[in-house]
């Protein structure tokens, strides 16, 4: 596999010096095992210094490295280009988001609205000194919730977020608030379905169901939402839990 050559269309764009984006290709040696992200550390460190990019973990948990490559939603760092089955690739930003420089979106809109959800846990007055125990079986009820990386892809795919407005909180936020409202440990239940209980919420949500395909955790983002949903109408009729 030693003589075997990739082609890397990467989309690069400076707002600052660029009028418009623009793709450079690099050629580069395929070695065993190498992800997309070695792919573009290979050119960064051997080819173009100026190309910026995000990562952090390269282990798949931080969501940081989330990018558009051959068309799929993907974390750069677990994306195998075996697995991409051609040589040629193409690697964009998170569509649909403002570009900072060439890979890097700006995540401002997409971290104000998870802050907006009450993003940690609220210990019930009868636990705060004592272990908060949970069941198996309520802790299986957010098992997949919990695996978010808060990569944004979801909420770069979802249409509704395509027409900038920036108040809807988007499906990330969103499955966060249900990860919480349903953690049995939770004191908070009734307050945070509240909080996506709105036009700028659950109710901008049209079940497009592109978050689902998009998410590299493949994390049922549209059924978090739609227990949501669930969840605040059972507590317009009075019979919701508290």
């Amino acid at each position: 596999m030693a003589d075997r050559t990739i082609n890397l269309d990467v989309y690069r764009y400076n707002p600052d010096v660029d009028a418009r984006p623009y793709f450079d290709r690099y050629e580069l040696p395929f070695r065993h095992g190498m992800t997309v992200l070695d792919s573009l550390f290979d050119v960064l460190e051997k080819k173009d210094g100026s190309l910026a990019f995000r990562y952090s973990c390269r282990e798949a948990i931080c969501g940081a490295c989330a990018m558009f490559v051959n068309g799929h939603y993907v974390l750069a760092c677990q994306t195998q280009v075996d697995s991409l089955k051609t040589d040629n690739i193409t690697v964009s930003p998170l569509p649909h988001l403002k570009v900072i420089k060439d890979l890097v979106v700006d995540m401002t809109p997409f971290w104000n609205n998870y802050k907006a959800i009450m993003p940690y846990l609220v210990q019930r007055a009868e636990t705060q000194e004592k272990e908060n125990i949970q069941s198996p079986e309520d802790r299986k009820r957010i098992d997949k919730m919990v695996d978010c990386v808060l990569c944004s892809s979801c909420y770069s795919s979802c249409p509704a977020t395509w027409t900038g407005n920036r108040q809807f909180l988007g499906p990330s936020a969103m499955q966060k608030a249900a990860r919480f409202a349903f953690d049995t440990r939770d004191a908070k239940h009734g307050e945070r379905v509240d909080l996506v209980s709105t036009e700028a919420g659950l109710f901008r949500c049209h079940a497009a169901f592109n978050c689902m395909e998009a998410c590299p955790k493949d994390i049922p983002v549209s059924e978090a939402i739609h227990a949501l949903k669930r969840a605040s109408m059972a507590r317009r009729l009075g019979i919701g839990r508290k």
